[in-house]
């Protein structure tokens, strides 16, 4: 014991030394009031997009929380409004597992110092020595008690639009993945707790990311607004849906201010036995949330009905065999023909293989996430960095990036994991000349030399076109075949969750 807060008494006064020794202006963000910052916090979160405590908060930042660059410049109290300093005496009563890896963005951090007070509380309030236990009544909840909302004050703060800016002047989608499964993960959390101090906090962890669509480039010189809240859950799992939305730079109202929507899938688990642990209700309230839930549901049972039939009884195996075996013909024709006779292969075609990148890392303390484990979000970021270097060799122009089509999280990533990202071009869908498209697919492997094993564990899926302008000016796009068997499986199983293969 003595130890363990010696050593989170080190960490606060280096995190101390930094905050003093280095001036750094605050940069804004607002949490909706449904964060339930406590009263307590309340009036240190208050100020105004400028930073000037005791002013009230204008009309679209209710309950601000203060996001400092770094979390060493954190000024004034703390807790769940994110805006407070971490002195010793605070740090030192904070468990470590609580403290989250140093790399991650202002907003991320902001979440994740009001996802952890949450925490915080209940270990506070209840007794000394007191064993916590399992949640034994499920509550029903609305999405409007985890309804959370983000606003980036990109106009007004310099700071905040520079670290988000990628070389296009545009918003870098990379670093929003990493905000998006914070936000995501926070709204979780923020559904599985009853508040009650006896009660083990749950463990939330990304299961899957489903469909996250760009429906217009994100600028870095206007406001951003993201928005979520659970829209379904089952037994063990929530699902979360988040707009993010920006309204257009000549202020057009008549336009869609929505510019990516994305889906999540967390899956709740007892921190202490690692098992599935039941999560809360969920009780639709307005016609869009029971919309919503709906969509949820059918989606949940079709995966369900997937899974069933793909276990199957014998006679119908041996159909679906003999279905695969002559789809596997189709795509694999084009690649005998590059291996037997290269020369009178078709010149607008590509081997899979020969798309193919990758990079590795070992995974560093700093990307951890509040469990200890390596972020998901950080994990999606270097994907997609990844993906979008394959697309732009492959095209041989800078991509426009469109879609996360799926994106699975299989196994936890540790510190210390020698990480391994491999990527390739897995199919192109030339039908419509005027957006050609571009799947890359991302495969994450842990690898562990000392055993001589290699495990996978996640894989992304990405989509990529061309701006309209090269289109024009005679570029072309070529085709991506498969010489293996292995590569046409892949390639079958992604256009099958698409519903593209005819």
């Amino acid at each position: 014991m003595t130890t363990r807060l010696a050593a989170t008494s080190l960490l606060s006064r280096t995190l101390l030394h930094r905050s003093t020794s280095q001036i750094r202006r605050p940069l804004s963000l607002g949490l909706e009031p449904s964060a339930r910052i406590p009263q307590s916090q309340s009036r240190t979160a208050s100020s105004t997009a400028s930073g000037d405590p005791g002013q009230e908060p204008p009309a679209t930042m209710d309950s601000p929380i203060k996001v400092v660059s770094h979390l060493g410049g954190r000024e004034g109290g703390g807790g769940a409004g994110g805006g407070g300093a971490i002195d010793a005496g605070r740090s030192a009563r904070k468990p470590l597992s609580l403290w989250p890896g140093m790399y991650h963005s202002p907003v991320t951090n902001a979440l994740w110092e009001a996802r952890s007070s949450i925490f915080e509380r209940m270990m506070d309030a209840g007794a000394p020595g007191e064993e916590q236990r399992p949640q034994t009544e499920l509550l029903t909840k609305t999405p409007a008690q985890s309804r959370t909302i983000i606003v980036y004050k990109f106009a007004t703060d310099d700071i905040l639009r520079e670290q988000y800016r990628d070389p296009w002047n545009e918003v870098r989608i990379g670093k929003l993945l990493e905000d998006l499964d914070a936000l995501a993960g926070t709204i979780a959390v923020k559904h599985c707790s009853d508040e009650d101090s006896t009660t083990r906090p749950l463990l939330v962890v990304t299961a899957s990311v489903d469909k996250m669509v760009l429906k217009k480039p994100i600028r870095v010189d206007t406001d951003l607004k993201i928005a979520g809240a659970v829209t379904y859950v089952g037994r063990s799992s929530i699902d979360i849906q988040i707009e993010v939305t920006q309204v257009d730079q000549d202020g057009d109202i008549q336009s869609d201010p929505i510019a990516l929507t994305a889906n999540f899938t967390f899956v709740a688990r007892d921190s202490m036995t690692g098992k599935s642990a039941p999560v809360n209700r969920l009780s639709p309230e307005t016609e869009r949330e029971k919309q919503l839930f709906g969509e949820r549901e059918a989606h949940d049972k079709t995966r369900k009905r997937k899974r069933e039939e793909q276990k199957g009884g014998l006679e119908n195996g041996i159909h679906k065999l003999c279905a695969e075996a002559e789809r596997l013909n189709v795509l694999l024709a084009e690649g005998r023909v590059f291996s037997d006779l290269p020369a009178l292969a078709d010149r607008d075609s590509i081997l899979l293989r020969d798309t193919r990148l990758e990079n590795s890392l070992i995974c560093q303390p700093q990307q951890r996430n509040l469990h200890g484990r390596i972020f998901g979000g950080f994990l999606m970021h270097r994907a997609f960095e990844l993906a979008f270097s394959t697309a732009y060799a492959f095209v041989g122009q800078r991509p426009c990036f469109l879609e996360v089509d799926h994106v699975d999280f299989l196994k936890p990533v540790d510190v210390g994991d020698f990480l391994r990202f491999k990527s390739c071009v897995l199919y192109t869908q030339l039908g419509n000349p005027e957006q050609p498209l571009v799947n890359v697919e991302v495969v994450a492997h842990v690898t562990r030399p000392e055993i001589r094993k290699s495990e996978v564990s996640n894989t992304f899926h990405f989509t990529f076109t061309v701006s309209s302008d090269v289109l024009k000016n005679g570029l072309k796009i070529r085709n991506v075949v498969p010489s293996t068997e292995e590569e046409a499986r892949r390639i079958l199983e992604r256009m099958d969750a698409e519903g593209l293969f005819n």
